[in-house]
């Protein structure tokens, strides 16, 4: 049976977790410098805290972290993992470029690696579970997470290549909903808000749905998209516009995400839009 170590758990972590342990997965984490919540979702998830010597044991280590966690906690968990009798294989996971994708592959050294991105929402109970995309040399390996309850696909490219898949599908989806955002508070800034919605619901029903669910998910999780959306304006490289883009998107989120701490204005703003009928 295979063992995994599954680091940290977050929302999407511990789901991800908790659907393995279902289906008779042995799951390992590590809780150096987590919280007091962190420690409760992993026990929740019916994960094991072990330490470091306890995750280089395992056989696929998933770093699922915040982008801008991404290649420190590589270089934290290297050193242990290339000193074991049999490295584990290292995922990763996250919502970074291909650049930083190939700087985490050079980290790990002689450890096996693997180049993924998850698309989807964290598994619920009797729900749908994410899609586990993944690249490189060593990509059949990540082939026993669906045998245990997680999807997998893999790729044909090299290292990159599934990064590059979740930067240009994160692009799209959170970049959507940015544009949205910037563009509904610059109507309510000219009175145009009730026209747009209407002009919205007339013309695009299916957008206007999006955004009326979208909009409110996007309020908690706006801090970490910034990391993001500066990791999508890496990956776009040369194409100023494109970079500037998503360069402006990272500085709405965090914009968006200070506000919510703060007096929620432009946050009020834009859940009124979302919830009007």
């Amino acid at each position: 049976m295979v063992m995994v170590a599954v680091i940290a758990p977050g929302a999407m972590g511990a789901g991800v977790a908790k659907r393995l342990v279902e289906n008779g997965v042995t799951v390992r984490t590590w809780l150096h410098g987590r919280s007091a919540a962190s420690a409760a979702r992993a026990d929740a998830a019916g994960m094991v805290a072990v330490d470091l010597a306890g995750i280089a044991e395992v056989d696929l280590v998933l770093s699922i972290v915040p982008p801008a966690e991404a290649l420190p906690l590589a270089e934290a968990l290297a050193p242990a993992l290339a000193a074991a009798s049999k490295p584990p294989v290292y995922v990763d996971c996250n919502a970074i470029s291909p650049q930083t994708a190939k700087l985490v592959a050079d980290v790990m050294g002689a450890v096996p690696f693997i180049d993924a991105a998850i698309i989807g929402l964290p598994p619920e109970p009797g729900g749908k579970a994410p899609v586990f995309y993944g690249c490189g040399p060593h990509a059949a390996a990540l082939s026993a997470l669906g045998e245990h309850g997680i999807p997998t696909k893999l790729l044909t490219g090299p290292i990159g290549a599934a990064s590059g898949l979740k930067m240009s599908y994160g692009g799209i989806t959170k970049g959507l909903t940015g544009l949205a955002a910037s563009m509904i508070l610059a109507a309510t800034r000219f009175g145009a808000d009730d026209d747009l919605r209407a002009e919205l619901a007339a013309s695009q029903p299916h957008l206007l749905a999006r955004f009326e669910k979208g909009m409110p998910d996007m309020f908690p999780k706006a801090y970490r998209w910034v990391a993001e959306m500066e990791e999508v304006a890496a990956f776009a490289g040369d194409d100023e516009a494109s970079r500037m883009i998503y360069a402006g998107i990272a500085k709405l989120y965090q914009r968006l995400a200070d506000d919510l701490e703060g007096d929620k204005a432009e946050i009020c703003v834009l859940s009124d839009f979302a919830t009007k009928r």
